[in-house]
């Protein structure tokens, strides 16, 4: 199954949700530069959530604040990496796609690359 397919197990209500997801973000369904990758993206997500949540045990248990903050450094790196990551492939598959067909629609995906990236230095 490719990004943005749903099961009969779905059900209805969750292909309408997400074709509501991609219609109110403006976003083009699947398969994206990343789809290849899925599982290797989703098993490092997976990885920075339980950072996340380790943070949390952490301030519950009134861990020193330096500790914490090396740990929310950590987190943040590897958020930055798994975004430059989804952004080289972003780039490679549909900016390429893009500019390979030519006209406005690679103006459009160029533009929202280099607003990705502005997003990105800016965070």
């Amino acid at each position: 199954m490719t990004h943005g397919e749903t099961t009969a197990q779905d059900g209805p209500d969750a292909a309408a949700a997400q074709d509501t997801r991609h219609a109110a973000t403006g976003s083009p369904a699947g398969p994206h530069g990343y789809s290849g990758r899925k599982d290797q993206h989703l098993k490092r997500l997976r990885r920075i959530e339980g950072q996340v949540r380790g943070l949390q045990r952490m301030v519950e248990e009134d861990v020193y604040c330096i500790d914490i903050l090396t740990q929310v450094s950590a987190g943040t790196k590897a958020l930055q990496a798994f975004a430059l990551q989804l952004l080289e492939e972003h780039l490679g598959h549909c900016v390429a796609d893009a500019a390979a067909k030519g006209g406005p629609e690679a103006d459009v995906k160029v533009a929202e690359a280099t607003a990705a990236i502005a997003r990105l230095l800016r965070a």
